[in-house]
Parts: structure tokens; C-alpha cells; sequence
């Protein structure tokens, strides 16, 4: 059964933890750990299921890495989505955001900007609440379920109690801090590879876009007028591979600045590109605090020597400038749980149906490894996709913990397709839909009826 909440508010103002009593903020039906795309989503079915909902975030706004690591534009995905998917959309195109371009209409554009204002609409619509800049530090346990998470606040540190927990992290922290089984990495233990993002404005993108065009890419299909990607990776044989050749003979650039460039147009901001790069080549552990710091400076000066490159020697760029870095790294993965079910790349290969299976996903096997390059699994047709089991997003030891996004239960390949905004949303709103269901029914979060759970998601 879950916890004893409404006991835990009414008997007691602090938890103790760490002996010494922790202020207690209050008691929630559903806390939610992460305000990403799944954290965001989860948090507005929770609320639109009329649950006392808190969304517990250490950053300052909704989106998680879409927002803060300027993860943008969502992958294509031709499969159905939940209803949340679709609201964010809505709520984009109503704020003016031109969402989809007219040639492929594959992708979801948006700004970052745009993003985290809709997500926070969408949740404060739907009746939820938000604990911005709060740091998950521990949480305490009481007979196998999660009774309070300790925060680091403005304040110090405070606790806050709920009945269902939903760990949308991205690093499986509270399932973590719960006691579950986790795994990150390869076979090796090396996890896929960290990019650091940034943004450059003043660029001429018409005329970078015929540059590249002129040397006979086939990487983007986009014509004059409409949003624009330009990748190049090293050893590829990319047609922007010469010019950053010589950028390293130059003494411009490093062979490490080659590993992956990729630039992404954004709606609404002429002149303005985003880029999913630097790799940073030498972090391939980034569960490791030590190793994540060092590898942020290195990332910062290799963000410095791509602005400066482009710059000088592209097309395009000649009044070029560095417009920002993200706040926050872009992990691909790390922590993920090993829970009920662990999906496995078998599972993209047989397109797996599941009784439970709550949520779909499409997107091919993106692996950027730390070690050997990019791995590419074979993309679905239109049409095709995998099925996501309710038990992937649960684990027996912890009763009232579901996770949702990039870090639920599956092997190190196939988090590579899972962890896409469109299917994190969906995991979202499937946990969100569990914690309702586990409160009505009065029965653990680990124990609902995953079949009875899908038939409640519709696709749209």
C-alpha cells in the first residue's frame, strides 16, 4: 500500500533524515522528480486526473533538456502519440511558434524559449504546482515505499512527502536514492557520448545553406525559405569535411572538433542556428562528477573554437557570433532502471507487442558512442513501431516509484531509440495515468494493471 500521507501531514511538520528533523514543506498525491518533456507530461495527467500534484525541478523553468541542454528539434516520429504530445503542439502553434515546416513536416520545431512556456502553461493549467531550483539529496524509506525526498531549497534543506513518486530525472536518481537496481553504460560501462550545445546568431543562413548545397549535400533535403540542418562528421565523407580539414591545418580547430557537427535553424529566430555539438570525446563515463566538470571545460573550449572557425572560414557566418551555451549538458544516457521488464533492442527488431504496453516508439537505434563512433540500427518504415511495457517503467523493490523517460528499464542500445521527446512524453502520461489509477484503486504504483492501464491511453 502506499504511504500514509494524510497521517505523515497531519502527525508531523518534519521528517527525519540524516538525524536531524527536515522541515516539511507539505504532502502531495504525486510528487514528480524532473520537469523535462516526461517529468512535465507526467505532471499534467497527474493534475488532469485531479491529483494534488508537485513537480519537483532544480532548474528554473519546464523542458528539462529541450529547454536547458537547447535539445532542439524533436526527432521525427510518424507513430501515434498520447494526448499530451498533441496539447504541447497546440500550445506551441498558439504562442506563434511555427511547429512544422511544409516540404517534409517530419519534425516538431520550437525554440527553447517557447518550449518551457508551454510546458509550464499546459502543468499550471491543469491545476499543478512547481518547486523550482530544489535539488533531490535523499529520500526516506519507510516498509519498501518512498516516504519524503529531501531537498536542497533556497531555505536548506526541506522535505516533501507524497503518496506516488514518479523519478523523470533523466539519471534515475530518486530510483536511485529508493534502493532499485540501476545500470549505465555499454558492456564496457562506457556511457553514449555527451554533447554541449550552443547557439550562434548574425549568420546569413541563406547563404550557408547554398554553400553547402553548391558542394552537393544530400544530408538536407530543405529548399530556400524553410528551417535548415547541416551536419558533417569526420571520416564520413561529408562535403564540409574538407573545409574543417583545414581549419585543423590551420591550427583553427582540433581533430576532436571533427568527432560530430550538426546545426539546426530555429523558428521565429532569422539568423540564428543551434548546434548539436561538441561531442566531448574524452567523457565516456559521465556518471562521474569529476569527470563531468572537466569534461565542461573542455566542452567550452571547444564551443569557442567551433564560433571562431565558422567565423572565419564559412560561408555565412562572417558577422557570426557565440549567442549562448546551454545551462546543462546534453546526456544522451546514463542511470537506467533495471526494473520489471527490461526492453531490449531484440524487442526494435521484432517491433515488440506488449498486454501492457503503454506507450510506442519509432525512432531508429541512435547510438553515439563514446568508443566506436556512431551505431546506426535499421529505421522503420511508416508505420512501425515497438511497444513500451508498463513493467519497463517499474521495479519490484520500490511500491510507489514509476519512472518515465530516458531512464526506464531497457538495455544500452535501446535506450538509444526510447529516448526522444515524443515517446518521453508518452511515458510521462502513462506514469501520470498509473499514479491516478494506483490512488483510486488503493494498490501500489508497482502494482497496477498495466493491461487495464493501456486501455485508458488513447493515440492520436
Amino acid at each position: 500500500m502506499p504511504v500514509d500521507t494524510e497521517r505523515i501531514g497531519k502527525t508531523m511538520e518534519t521528517v527525519r533524515c540524516f538525524d536531524r528533523d527536515i522541515p516539511l514543506l507539505g504532502c502531495w498525491e504525486a510528487v514528480v522528480v524532473g520537469g523535462g518533456s516526461a517529468g512535465a507530461s507526467a505532471g499534467i495527467a497527474c493534475a488532469q486526473a485531479g491529483l494534488s500534484t508537485l513537480i519537483v525541478e532544480k532548474s528554473l523553468c519546464l523542458g528539462g533538456a529541450s529547454v536547458n541542454a537547447l535539445v532542439s528539434p524533436m526527432m521525427r516520429s510518424f507513430t501515434g502519440h498520447h494526448s499530451n504530445f498533441h496539447a504541447l503542439e497546440a500550445r506551441l502553434r498558439a504562442q506563434g511558434c511555427q511547429t512544422r515546416d511544409d516540404v517534409l513536416g517530419e519534425m516538431v520545431w520550437f525554440t527553447p524559449e517557447d518550449m518551457s512556456e508551454a510546458l509550464e502553461t499546459l502543468y499550471i493549467q491543469a491545476g499543478g504546482q512547481m518547486l523550482y531550483e530544489a535539488v533531490l539529496v535523499d529520500c526516506a524509506m519507510e516498509g519498501g515505499q518512498i516516504r519524503a525526498l529531501i531537498l536542497a531549497v533556497p531555505e536548506g534543506l526541506r522535505a516533501v512527502a507524497g503518496k506516488c513518486f514518479v523519478d523523470a530525472s533523466g539519471d534515475a536518481v530518486l530510483a536511485r536514492l529508493a534502493g532499485a537496481e540501476t545500470a549505465h553504460g555499454d558492456e564496457n560501462g562506457n556511457d553514449q557520448i555527451t554533447s554541449f550545445r550552443f547557439e550562434m546568431g548574425g549568420i546569413n543562413v541563406e547563404r550557408y545553406r547554398d554553400y553547402v548545397m553548391g558542394l552537393g549535400d544530400a544530408y538536407s533535403q530543405f529548399p530556400r525559405g524553410y528551417f535548415y540542418e547541416s551536419a558533417m562528421v569526420g571520416g564520413r565523407d561529408f562535403v564540409l569535411e574538407p573545409l574543417f580539414q583545414k581549419g585543423v591545418r590551420d591550427g583553427a580547430l582540433r581533430p576532436e572538433d571533427l568527432r560530430y557537427y550538426q546545426t539546426f535553424s530555429l523558428p521565429g529566430r532569422p539568423g540564428c542556428l543551434s548546434f548539436n555539438c561538441p561531442h566531448l570525446v574524452n567523457l565516456t563515463d559521465n556518471t562521474q562528477a569529476m569527470k563531468r566538470s572537466a569534461a565542461i571545460v573542455e566542452g567550452r573550449a571547444m564551443i569557442r573554437r567551433l564560433a571562431r572557425f565558422l567565423k572565419g572560414y564559412m560561408p555565412g557566418f562572417e558577422n557570426a557570433y557565440l549567442l549562448r551555451e546551454a545551462s546543462m549538458l546534453g546526456v544522451r544516457e546514463s542511470y537506467r532502471l533495471v526494473g520489471k521488464y527490461v526492453l531490449t533492442e531484440e524487442d526494435y527488431t521484432g517491433q515488440a507487442r506488449f498486454p501492457d504496453g503503454v506507450a510506442r516508439g519509432d525512432w531508429y537505434i541512435d547510438v553515439h558512442s563514446a568508443t566506436k563512433g556512431l551505431y546506426h540500427k535499421k529505421a522503420y518504415e511508416k508505420g512501425d513501431y515497438y511497444e513500451i511495457p508498463y513493467r519497463s517503467m517499474v521495479c519490484a523493490g520500490v511500491g510507489n516509484l514509476a519512472v518515465a523517460g530516458r531512464c526506464i528499464s531497457t538495455t544500452f542500445l535501446m535506450q538509444a531509440s526510447v529516448r526522444i521527446i515524443p515517446t518521453c512524453m508518452d511515458m510521462g502520461q502513462a506514469a501520470g495515468a498509473a499514479c491516478a489509477a494506483a490512488l483510486r484503486d488503493g494498490i501500489a504504483l508497482n502494482a497496477v494493471d498495466g493491461v487495464r492501464l493501456r486501455e485508458g491511453l488513447d493515440y492520436q
